[in-house]
C-alpha cells in the first residue's frame, strides 16, 4: 500500500493525498482514527477530508458509500483501487495537522486513511515538495525509516504496519535542526518558527536527560533514532509522546540562547516536557494497559491506569532533569512544591478517585469547563504525588537498596519489552514483590479521595513540608513568600470597567457572596475594582461583609461576601537533614 501526500495548496492550508492499494479487498472498507494514542479525547479528525474519489486500474471511477463520520465502503471488483482527497489543515497543536507558507506540520492519524484488511502490511510513503517556489529551501524531519531521498529532504519512507505508519509525525519548512548521541543512539532536535535558541545549549541538555533514561530502563533504546520536533511560537506549551519521536510546542522565551543560558523557570518547563515525552518511549508507548494492546482508535478506549502513565511519567519527568544534572537541587524542589500546590488547590481531589480520573478522561479530563476545580482531579499530578509516594515508601522500607526506578525497569523487562499489557493490579505485585509484603494499605490512595500522607515520608529524607496560604496569583508554590491573609476563593481577569471571573471554589467567600464563572465583578463597597482588588481585600476586618457588584449578562447583580481567613494550599518543600536526603536525592 504506497500513500502520496503534498502540500499542493499551503495559502489554503490544504494537503493532497493519493493512496494506491495494489490487493485491495472486494467492497474495501477506509476509515480514519477518530483520536491518536496520547491525547485522551475524540477529536474525528475526518472532519478536515474534503472530496474522497475513487479510480480503478483503467483510472474508471470508483462509487465509495460513507458508512458513517469516519468510514468509507469502496465499491470496487478489482484489486486495484486509487484514493484521493485533500485535508484541511488549520489546528496549530501536536494533536493533528497545519500548513501554511511558514510550516507544515501533520500526525498520520489525521492525514492517512487505514484499509481493512491490510492494517498489517507494509506501508510506503511520497512526501512530495510544495511546488510554490518560495518554498523551494524547505526541510522535512520525521522518525519514519526512508527509503530515498536526502536526510532532512523530502523523498520516500515506510512503515511496517498502519500503526507504526501514523505513529511518526512530520515537520517540514525552514527547519534548525541539530543532532547528537546518547548511548550511541543518534537524535535529532528540530525547531521550526523563528526564534534565537542555542542549539548546541539544546543537545548537552537533553543528551544528559536522553542517556539517564536510557540507562534507567537497562541501558538498550527501544529505537535507532529518535527526533524531538519543536514547533517554536510567541506563546505556545504541549507536547505528544511518539514510538520514536515527540511533537512538541513552546514559547520562544522557554529556550536557551547561549550556552551559559541560566536554567530559569521557562528553560526548566521545556526541558521537563521533552523529558516527559521522552519518558512515554517506554511508559505508555511500550509498557502500557492491556486496554491498549492493542487500541482501537474507532472510539474511546477505557483504562483506570492512566496515573501510572501519565502520573508516574511526571513524577520522573522533573526529578531526571535533577538527575541528570539539568537542574539544582533546590530547583527540583521547587519543581515539586509547585505539583503539590496544584494538587491541594484542586477541591476535585475530595470528590474524584486516581482511578476515576483515569477512567474519565475523555470526557471529565479532556473536557475540563470552569468547575473543573471544584469536581475533578488531574492523574498527571495527583499521580504524580502517588508516584513520590511510592518511590519514598520503597526507598525507605528497603533502606535505600529499592527504589520506583526498579519498578520501572521490571515493567520494561517483563512487560513493555515483551508487548504484554499491563493489568490493574501489576504495579502493586511488583512493589509487593521489591517490599515482601502486601501494598493494599499504599494502593487503597488509587481508589479513596484522602490527601495521600507525604509529609511524614518527606521528613524521613530530610524535607519539611510546609502547607501555607497562597501569596496570590502568581504564587505557584515553593518558596518561603508570606501568604495573603484573607480569602477571595476566585479567578479573575482584569478588564477594562472590572474583572472577569474565570472560576469559582466552592465554599469560598466569592461563592458565598453569589459571584459565578462569567461574571464581570465591577464594584466592591460602591467603589470600582481592579487587578488590586485581592490584595485590597487583605486590610478588611475579619467576621466583616464586604458588598459586591457585579454583571451577569446584561443583568446588575448584588451580594455580600464574608471576609475570611485564607486557607492553607500551597505547598514550600525545604532540606532540614543533608544526610536523609541522600537516600533519596
Amino acid at each position: 500500500m504506497h500513500y502520496h501526500i503534498i502540500a499542493i495548496d499551503p495559502k489554503a492550508h490544504l494537503f493532497e493525498v493519493t493512496q494506491t492499494i495494489q490487493d485491495a479487498k472486494p467492497q474495501q472498507i477506509l476509515s480514519l482514527p477518530s483520536w491518536l494514542p496520547g491525547s485522551y479525547m475524540i477529536r474525528d479528525f475526518a472532519r478536515n477530508l474534503i472530496e474522497i474519489t475513487a479510480v480503478d486500474e483503467q483510472n474508471t471511477p470508483i462509487e465509495i458509500e460513507q458508512l458513517d463520520k469516519q468510514t468509507w465502503q469502496c465499491k470496487n471488483s478489482q484489486s486495484f483501487i486509487k484514493i484521493s482527497y485533500q485535508v484541511y489543515a488549520w489546528d496549530l497543536s501536536v494533536r493533528s495537522a497545519h500548513l501554511d507558507t511558514t510550516h507544515g506540520f501533520f500526525n498520520g492519524s489525521s492525514v492517512f486513511l487505514s484499509a481493512k484488511g491490510l492494517e498489517h502490511t507494509k506501508h510506503t510513503l511520497t512526501i512530495a515538495k510544495p511546488a510554490l517556489d518560495e518554498l523551494k529551501d524547505w526541510k522535512l524531519a520525521t522518525s519514519m525509516k526512508r527509503t530515498a531521498g536526502e536526510q532532512y529532504g523530502f523523498g520516500e519512507f515506510y512503515a511496517d504496519n498502519y500503526d507504526d505508519f501514523i505513529d511518526h509525525p512530520v515537520e517540514m519548512g525552514p527547519l534548525a535542526i541539530a543532532s547528537f548521541e546518547a548511548c550511541g543512539v543518534p537524535h535529532d532536535v528540530v525547531l521550526s518558527g523563528k526564534h534565537d535558541a542555542s542549539l548546541p545549549r539544546l543537545c548537552q541538555d537533553l543528551k544528559a536527560i536522553c542517556e539517564y533514561q536510557i540507562n534507567l530502563f537497562g541501558g538498550q533504546a527501544p529505537f535507532d533514532r529518535y527526533v524531538f520536533l519543536t514547533t517554536v511560537l510567541g506563546n505556545g506549551f504541549g507536547g505528544l509522546e511518539h514510538r520514536a519521536s515527540t511533537a512538541l510546542m513552546c514559547s520562544r522565551k522557554d529556550l536557551p540562547t547561549n550556552m551559559t543560558h541560566e536554567v530559569n523557570k521557562d528553560y526548566r518547563v521545556y526541558l521537563s516536557l521533552c523529558s516527559h515525552e521522552y519518558f512515554h518511549s517506554w511508559n505508555v508507548k511500550r509498557i502500557k494497559p492491556a486496554e491498549f494492546t492493542p487500541f482501537d482508535l474507532s472510539k474511546e478506549a477505557y483504562t483506570k491506569q492512566l496515573w501510572a502513565y501519565e502520573g508516574i511519567t511526571s513524577y520522573f519527568d522533573d526529578l531526571l532533569t535533577y538527575r541528570s544534572g539539568c537542574v539544582s537541587q533546590n530547583q527540583y524542589l521547587t519543581m515539586l512544591s509547585e505539583i503539590m500546590t496544584r494538587v491541594y488547590r484542586s477541591q476535585g481531589r475530595f470528590k474524584q478517585t486516581l482511578s476515576s480520573s483515569s477512567f474519565n478522561a475523555w470526557t471529565k479530563f479532556y473536557k475540563q469547563d470552569e468547575n473543573a476545580n471544584n469536581a475533578i482531579v488531574s492523574y498527571y499530578t495527583k499521580g504524580a504525588l502517588f508516584a513520590l509516594y511510592l518511590d519514598l515508601t520503597i526507598r525507605i522500607e528497603t533502606k535505600g537498596k529499592h527504589s520506583l526506578n526498579d519498578v520501572m525497569f521490571a515493567l520494561w523487562h517483563d512487560y513493555g519489552a515483551k508487548g504484554i499489557g499491563t493489568q490493574g493490579d501489576t504495579h502493586q505485585r511488583i512493589i509487593e514483590n521489591l517490599l515482601n509484603r502486601n501494598c493494599d494499605d499504599l494502593f487503597v490512595y488509587l481508589n479513596n479521595t484522602q490527601d495521600i500522607p507525604l509529609e511524614p515520608l518527606l521528613n524521613k529524607v530530610g524535607i519539611t513540608m510546609t502547607l501555607r496560604t497562597s501569596a496570590g496569583a502568581t504564587d505557584l508554590g515553593g518558596g518561603e513568600t508570606k501568604g495573603l491573609n484573607i480569602a477571595f476563593g476566585a479567578k479573575t481577569k482584569a478588564e477594562a470597567f472590572g474583572l472577569k471571573v474565570l472560576t469559582v471554589t466552592n465554599d469560598s467567600p466569592a461563592h458565598q457572596a453569589g459571584l459565578s464563572a462569567g461574571d464581570l465583578l465591577i464594584a466592591a463597597n460602591d467603589l470600582q475594582v481592579d487587578s488590586q482588588f485581592e490584595q485590597q481585600l487583605q486590610s478588611k476586618e475579619l467576621d466583616t461583609e464586604l458588598a459586591l457588584h457585579w454583571f451577569r449578562r446584561d443583568e446588575l447583580m448584588q451580594g455580600k461576601m464574608p471576609i475570611k481567613l485564607a486557607i492553607k494550599d500551597t505547598i514550600s518543600l525545604s532540606i532540614n537533614d543533608e544526610k536523609k536526603l541522600k537516600i533519596w536525592l
